[in-house]
């Protein structure tokens, strides 16, 4: 009996609103921080305009340069999901394009996250609609398989689990369990809170800066 090219597990519970309300209002370099500095994703671009990414992840693993599993994703996920995508780094077949993204949009999906390419980019950065991947390709996708949905996967170096906790902006994204969100939040703001203390000392306009001092004298650097 052979095994079936296909693992469909049912789609992960959503974030708390209030929580991700929170995260919208966080920078990723602020999570960043207190993620240890070691987590996140790294080398994916950007290719919509400027709307914040946060979600909760439904995850596909798919062979590269296919997306048959995608599509039964689309029919799975619920508002508030965003599309995590382990498409094995490949850059040459986009395996999500304009199509895929209306659809998405109508069934409340807040963004994709793609360690693969994408196509018909005019459309995401037109709908600023959240979106980033490996790199981008004219060519499309094939539609045979195998994949599986909702498993652990890994892009650019981050191990996604289903329903881990989405944010993207600017700078990147980062990913994290939604236990850890409470904990992780209030660091967040109080990193934010350093650096507003941090802008007003700089505002001042002398030479001398306690946080500058903070770094340096440790090493014998501050005289």
């Amino acid at each position: 009996m052979t095994a079936s090219p296909f693992l469909i597990n049912p789609a992960p519970a959503l974030a708390d609103e209030q929580l991700c309300a929170d995260l919208r209002e966080i920078v990723v370099s602020h999570l960043s921080d207190n993620l240890q500095r070691l987590s996140g994703l790294s080398g994916l671009q950007r290719i919509h305009r400027s709307r914040k990414l946060v979600g909760t992840a439904f995850t596909v693993k798919t062979r590269p340069g296919d997306n048959l599993l995608i599509y039964k994703a689309l029919t799975m996920m619920q508002p508030g999901h965003v599309l995590v995508v382990d498409g094995g780094g490949h850059p040459t077949n986009a395996l999500v394009g304009e199509l895929i993204m209306l659809y998405a949009q109508q069934r409340g999906c807040v963004g994709f996250v793609l360690d693969a390419a994408v196509r018909d980019t005019a459309a995401f950065e037109a709908a600023d609609f959240p979106c980033y991947a490996r790199a981008v390709s004219h060519r499309g996708p094939y539609k045979h398989g195998p994949g599986e949905i909702n498993v652990p996967v890994t892009l650019a170096g981050q191990v996604i689990q289903p329903g881990d906790l989405i944010v993207g902006d600017e700078d990147g994204v980062v990913s994290f369990p939604q236990s850890a969100a409470p904990q992780l939040i209030a660091a967040a703001r109080k990193t934010a809170a350093v650096e507003e203390a941090i802008k007003a000392e700089i505002a001042n306009g002398k030479l001398e800066q306690s946080w500058l001092t903070k770094v340096l004298q440790p090493h014998g650097l501050d005289g």
